[in-house]
Parts: structure tokens; sequence; C-alpha cells
């Protein structure tokens, strides 16, 4: 049975409407101090706004340090994000512990947080808080925003509607810096400015720098190099070229002598032998003027660090190990060391079964098959003989490098674990290193000890990590920055030895 309305219970029921309606309201003083509390106004207008998304962070944490006098804003979904991941025993884990100290650190002085803290740029830094009871009730571009991007729990939405009330809020661009592709198609189609992050970008020009620099010198100057191996030269182009960096002397249309510029200014010829010796194996020639460059760097005790650029095919790889090979079996090294990154280097290995050889030997796999064709006995003497002993009985071939490796002497790392080591007098050669970040890379060089060679191959083209490009690898990002150091050489291959077919796919597919 339905109850007629009382007129005082009536009453009562829209006193309540009125008062719970006015305490929703905003007034006009709490607007502007609840729009000072979520950071959504810098101090000043005078410099851009930085929104920074989790990616950048994680990709380089210096970042806080490189936007100069400009104002750095992070939404508090970032650091939501971060936490996600401080606690992987890997790169990616490193870097969020990482950004959170700093953050710790310049936000110890006391000051509120989302009012901004001074950075060592002159800019300053501060966190921005998007609350959807309030921003969406005080804000028309937000409302338009959320009938784009509905979702209000997916974080990149979030930072997106973060941005937006920042642009609403102040006269200074806002630019938000990802390095998310999707994010910035979804950034542009709501019309925020959008960057990547550029600091460890290198130029295309730096990455398409393939050919080698020919030099024009005096027909009787090159004959006077190719007697004595030193030529002094004075040319327009000297300057363009770095320390030890590879050249073509040129005298005449058709004499043509390569050189490498050393630490004195000086062109100085090649100092490679005819072939690279393996005992009880196969011997390796070079069979271009790439690999006769490459060669000649990997043998350079002077050299420290190599780079080298190929497509598949051009056989950076198989060089590589055969003078890691080579240099070993000489005593110029205690050991060879060979790794690749999984793709990513913080993915761990531990689902994979058996010892860490065994997992890492489906990554490694190109690097076993060198081994084996360098080392394997060209003829019937005593390695042939063993390994025959043990087909006979029923016994696993050995490998020519069993040995070696379980003496290590040849050793096979998992790159996920080389954070914290020394590594003194070794040969370490890392194969597809365009699949590394930057960060990673320097993860790479710095453990390289007095007395090591590093050796750092890869196709810029061929990159299967999402978190990198063919501008800011670590391959081409270690070359960039370490270029014309006098322990530095590069070399880039351009031919293709493995196959006429191999050379075509990789030309022309």
């Amino acid at each position: 049975m339905i109850q007629p309305n009382h007129p005082e219970q009536s009453q009562s029921s829209e006193e309540a409407t009125t008062t719970s309606t006015n305490h929703r309201k905003t007034t006009e003083p709490q607007k502007k101090s609840r729009i000072q509390e979520f950071g959504l106004q810098a101090s000043s207008n005078e410099v851009k706004n930085f929104v920074l998304d989790t990616n950048v962070l994680l990709h380089d944490p210096g970042c806080l340090n490189r936007f100069k006098d400009n104002h750095i804003c992070i939404p508090v979904d970032v650091l939501a994000e971060l936490d996600k991941f401080k606690g992987e025993q890997s790169e990616r884990g490193a870097n969020a512990r990482q950004v959170h100290r700093r953050l710790t650190e310049l936000f110890s002085s006391g000051d509120m947080v989302t009012s901004g803290v001074p950075t060592e740029g002159g800019g300053t830094i501060r966190l921005v808080i998007y609350d959807p009871d309030f921003c969406e009730e005080n804000s028309k571009e937000l409302g338009q925003f959320l009938r784009v991007f509905p979702d209000r729990e997916r974080v990149d939405h979030r930072i997106l509607a973060a941005t937006v009330l920042l642009m609403e809020h102040n006269d200074a661009p806002v630019v938000l810096v990802t390095k998310d592709l999707n994010m910035q198609l979804k950034a542009r189609a709501v019309g925020i400015e959008c960057q990547d992050y550029l600091n460890d970008k290198v130029d295309p020009a730096e990455i398409r720098s393939y050919d080698m620099c020919c030099v024009d010198v005096d027909p009787a100057e090159l004959q006077r190099f190719a007697s004595s191996g030193e030529l002094a030269l004075e040319h327009p182009r000297r300057k363009e070229v770095v320390l030890n960096q590879y050249v073509l002397l040129k005298g005449g249309e058709k004499q043509t002598m390569p050189a490498r510029l050393d630490a004195n200014g000086t062109f100085v010829r090649l100092q490679i032998p005819e072939v690279l010796r393996i005992p009880d194996g196969h011997h390796l020639k070079p069979l271009n003027l790439g690999q006769k460059c490459l060669i000649d760097a990997l043998l350079n005790p002077d050299i420290s660090l190599v780079t080298c650029y190929g497509q598949a095919g051009t056989g950076k790889t198989l060089v590589a190990v055969a003078a890691g090979l080579h240099e070993m079996f000489n005593r110029r090294y205690n050991g060879l060391t060979i790794s690749r990154p999984v793709v990513s280097m913080g993915d761990q290995l531990g689902f994979l079964p058996g010892t860490l050889d065994e997992k890492m030997k489906p990554w490694l796999q190109p690097i076993y098959d060198a081994l084996d064709l360098l080392m394997q006995p060209s003829s019937n003497q005593g390695p042939r003989r063993k390994q025959q002993k043990k087909e006979n009985n029923n016994e696993p071939a050995s490998k020519p490098y069993d040995d070696l490796i379980e003496r290590g002497i040849i050793e096979i790392e998992a790159l996920c674990y080389i954070r914290g080591r020394s590594i003194p007098n070794r040969f370490f050669i890392l194969d597809e290193a365009q699949q590394l970040t930057p960060q990673e890379a320097k993860t790479v060089v710095t453990r390289m000890s007095r007395g090591s060679k590093l050796v750092l191959v890869g196709d810029p083209a061929q990159i299967d990590n999402p978190y990198v490009d063919s501008r800011s690898n670590g391959l081409v990002f270690t070359r960039n920055r370490l270029k014309g150091q006098p322990f530095a050489a590069h070399v880039t291959l351009l031919r293709g030895e493995r196959s006429p077919l191999a050379e075509a796919g990789a030309q022309l597919m």
C-alpha cells in the first residue's frame, strides 16, 4: 500500500537535496586552490611544460636533468606504473629504483611536491594529480576528451587527461614526451603536442654514413705509403676523418689502398694476417675490403672497442668470433666471452629448463654455428678420433669447444646477469647489439676492465626490441658517443658473402 507524502517529509527531502547540491559546488577560490594543490599550474609561463611518460623515465633515469630551464611534470599515475617495475632484478627494475631515489632526493625539502622544486638546469619538477571527481566537473576540455577516450581507469588515458588539464590552466606550451607510438597517436588525436625523447637519438645522417670515405692523394705519395706504411697528409677532407676511421686513399683512377687514421694523426696501412688461423680448425680469409678493415680493428691491441654495422650475411658475427679465437689461441687474452641479448636484456631465463648454458643455447645458436664452422677439425687427427670413439660408445659426440667451455676459456654469458661484474683481459663479443637500449649498452661498456676488448656487432635496421629504434638503440648510441676516442673504431660491412640469395633478400625484400 502506497502511503501519501507528508508535507514535512517532502520539505525535509528538498532541503537535503539542496544541501547536497551546495556541497558539490566548488567556489572560485576553492577551484584555484585545488588547481594549485593538484600541480595543474606552473609557477611561471615563460618556459614549456614537459609531461614525462613512464617509458621515458625507464628508458633514461637521468632525463630529469636534461630539460634545461623548463618545467617537468610527472603525473602521479606514472609513479604507480614505476612501482610495478621497481622489484624487477633487471635493467628496467634498476632504472625504476633509480628514478624513485632521484625523486625522493628532489622532494626531500618538505615543500609540497605539486608546487615544483628547482632542478639543476634552472627549471622545476612537480607532480601532477588527476582527480576525476573535481576535474570533470570544472573542465569543459576534459569532458570532450572523455567522450573520445571514456575509459577512466586506463593509465594512458589518465596521463593524457592530466596533460589536457595542464594545457587548460597554462598559457605556456605543454608537451607530452613519450616513446610509446600508440600513445603519441592518441595524444595527437585530441590536439596534444607530442614528442619522442630525443636526447639519445642519433642523427639519421650519422647512421647512413655507410660508405668508406675516399681521400684523393698524389700517385707518388700513394707509392710512398705502400712502401713505408705511413702517410702524414693535410687534406681538405682531413678534418672530417675521426681517429681510427678507415678510408680509401685514391691515387688516380685505379690505384687505391685502404688506411686507418691513427692516434698520431697519420694514415697507416692495415696490419692483418693473410688468414685467421684456428688451431685444429678451419682458417678464415677475409673476402672483401670491409672484412679486412674489421679484422684490422679486431686485432689491434690499442683498440679496445669495436662497433660494426652490417646487414644479414655480411659475416660480422663469423669474423668477430674468428678473430676472438685467433687472439685467444695466441694468448693475447685469457679467454673469449660471447653473448647475445634475449631481445630485451632484462628478460629472465629461469622459466627455461636446464643449466644456464642450456637456457641460453636457443638464443645463442648462431654463435654455436660459428664455433662449429671454425673449430670443426679439418683432418682426421686426434680430436676427430676422440669424437669417433665417443660415437662408437653410443655417447653424444662432443664438440671441439666443449672442453674450452668447461674450463671457462670460452664463456657463454647471460647478459641479464652482467650488472656488477668486472671483466678483465677477455675478448668480449656482443652479437645483435642493436637490441640494447642506451642504458643497457652503457652497462656493458662499463663492465670492461683493463686488458679487455669489447666488440659490438649488429644491424640497426633489424630491431625487435619495442623500446628502441634505428636511431636510439645501444649499438648506434655507443658508436656515436665514443667515436673519435683513441680506443674506439667502427666498421660498416656492405657486401654480403653468405650467398647470392641471402644478399638479394637483404637488399630487395
